[in-house]
């Protein structure tokens, strides 16, 4: 699925962009090769029955969605930690510009669609994160607003030999002077290195005036763990990808996902993994709430190859309908290359189940109230595989929010 070019951009505004934020040459030429590829990527692919597109992501208008000129947000960045590296690309270049370089890319082809292509030729906040060797820290978080019509965020983050991090990132519309539509594109790349562990807990929660494109891709060494969490509550439309390549012996990954939609809100998810090595385990889990006319599109991935013997793979989605007028699809795929493998999938759409709203109401509980308990109570098998508790609360607080 082709898109038209955006006349406005040029390459004098990719060098502009890269001479105003001082950066070296490799970079540079990494942002002209992406907005060159904006020539003949395509669109993200997007899963289709006869006469149908789940997701029409061609219908963006992005010659007025994109202003890279005039991007704007106000980021907040903590570490728990004075021996993790957090810092803005700008700061980080200076000093970790190395290992940057060596690994930017690594993980996520900037060319890999024109979504991507778009981003990397265009980004200009982000965060660097580099845990050393050893390092253990827990509270690693990155608090965004976005003030402006669009914004491209790209995330980098190196987790060395038996080290550990967990990092929450948030995204929300701060500056509500922009009348137009927004987009709001978000890339993440994350490297964990031997007997390494990284959580990524990202939480988006944009005004309904927004379009959400993100991509997080992570890539494991041996006995290596890439964990992600992905809660997605804003946003008129959101694509959403979440990618694991497991390419070290007895390496794992679990992608826990969560979404509320009312209104007309889409959102489109897919959470994969690759299962490329021995001994190697998956566990993707996603739930859903869907209320008025809004709609959700979730494909789920599990990838075996022929060399990935003994491996374990899970995968299950299920979403919950409050209106008649809501819809939901779901495609989860198995790809299995070799018979020594455990894997299973499922997926459901439902209702809230009638018997146990009227044994709540029999109890003398009114029906807003006992729907809103038993709501709540489908987000738990969820909510008790994140870890962190931040994360969870504010989860937990955005689906009352919803409810009320």
């Amino acid at each position: 699925m082709s898109t038209q070019a955006i006349e406005s951009l040029s390459e004098d505004t990719v060098r502009r962009i890269a001479e105003e934020r001082d950066e070296p040459e490799w970079l540079l030429e990494t942002r002209l090769n992406a907005l060159s590829a904006l020539e003949t990527a395509e669109l993200p692919d997007v899963i289709q029955t006869p006469g149908r597109r789940w997701t029409d992501l061609g219908a963006l208008d992005f010659e007025a969605l994109v202003d890279p000129l005039n991007q704007s947000d106000a980021t907040e960045r903590s570490a728990g930690d004075d021996e993790v590296v957090v810092l803005p690309f700008t700061e980080a270049l200076d000093e970790y510009g190395d290992v940057i370089e060596a690994n930017f890319g690594s993980v996520l082809d900037p060319e890999h669609n024109y979504l991507t292509a778009l981003s990397v030729a265009l980004f200009t906040t982000g965060t660097f994160v580099y845990v050393p060797e050893g390092v253990d820290v827990e509270d690693v978080t990155v608090r965004a607003e976005m003030n402006s019509r669009s914004l491209f965020s790209q995330t980098l983050v190196v987790a060395e030999e038996s080290s550990s991090v967990t990092i929450l990132e948030s995204i929300e519309t701060g500056d509500d002077e922009v009348a137009d539509d927004r987009y709001f594109s978000n890339l993440v790349e994350v490297v964990a290195g031997e007997n390494a562990n990284v959580q990524f807990g990202s939480l988006q929660n944009l005004d309904d005036d927004a379009y959400t494109y993100s991509l997080k891709r992570g890539v494991t060494d041996t006995y290596a763990t890439v964990d992600w969490i992905e809660s997605n509550f804003g946003s008129k439309l959101t694509r959403s990808d979440i990618e694991t390549e497991l390419n070290g012996d007895g390496s794992e990954s679990q992608i826990v996902g969560t979404f509320f939609g009312t209104d007309d809100q889409h959102f489109d998810i897919n959470a994969r993994v690759w299962h490329q090595a021995e001994q190697t385990t998956a566990d993707l889990v996603t739930r859903g709430v869907l209320d008025d006319v809004a709609r959700s599109v979730y494909e789920g991935v599990q990838d075996v190859g022929e060399d990935a013997w003994n491996t374990s793979s899970y995968q299950r989605e299920n979403t919950l309908m409050l209106s008649d007028d809501a819809e939901a699809d779901a495609s989860p795929k198995l790809i299995i290359h070799n018979h020594d493998t455990e894997a299973s999938h499922s997926a459901t759409v439902g209702q809230v189940d009638a018997e146990d709203l009227f044994y709540l109401e029999s109890r003398s509980i009114d029906s807003r109230t006992a729907r809103n308990m038993l709501v709540e109570g489908f987000f738990v098998p969820v909510l008790e595989e994140i870890a962190v508790d931040e994360f969870r609360d504010d989860v937990e607080e955005l689906v009352i929010e919803r409810l009320q």
